[in-house]
């Protein structure tokens, strides 16, 4: 995902004007240590369920306050310091965004992108 095009295409669609006031953006990395024990880390497998994850974002578009979501998961034998997951979410408010965000997140790693990590 090319986050400067994503959100400025965003910008364009009728009605973001009228309901977004934040846009928040994650972009998660493949760390070169494990989160679990910091043991160093050559790769990370990531098999993402794309189905999955748009459910889930258009499940959690209809939150108040939310105008839209955008998440894309890359797929493979990734090394430290790739790109691994790239989410938008688009509202009106903080607390609306925010909250939204925290869940979004939460979500998709637990129910949507199964990773295996490949000790260095």
């Amino acid at each position: 995902m090319d986050i400067t095009k994503t959100l400025a295409e965003l910008k364009q669609e009728p009605g973001f004007t009228e309901h977004v006031g934040m846009m928040l953006v994650h972009n998660g990395v493949v760390r070169a240590w494990s989160r679990a024990n910091h043991a160093p880390v050559r790769s990370v497998r990531v098999r993402p369920d794309r189905a999955r994850i748009l459910d889930i974002c258009r499940e959690m578009e209809q939150r108040p306050g939310i105008f839209r979501i955008l998440a894309e998961a890359n797929e493979g034998e990734l090394t430290p310091g790739d790109d691994l997951l790239f989410l938008v979410v688009a509202g009106d408010i903080r607390e609306n965004v925010t909250s939204a965000f925290a869940e979004l997140l939460d979500r998709i790693k637990a129910e949507a992108v199964i990773k295996e990590e490949v000790p260095a």
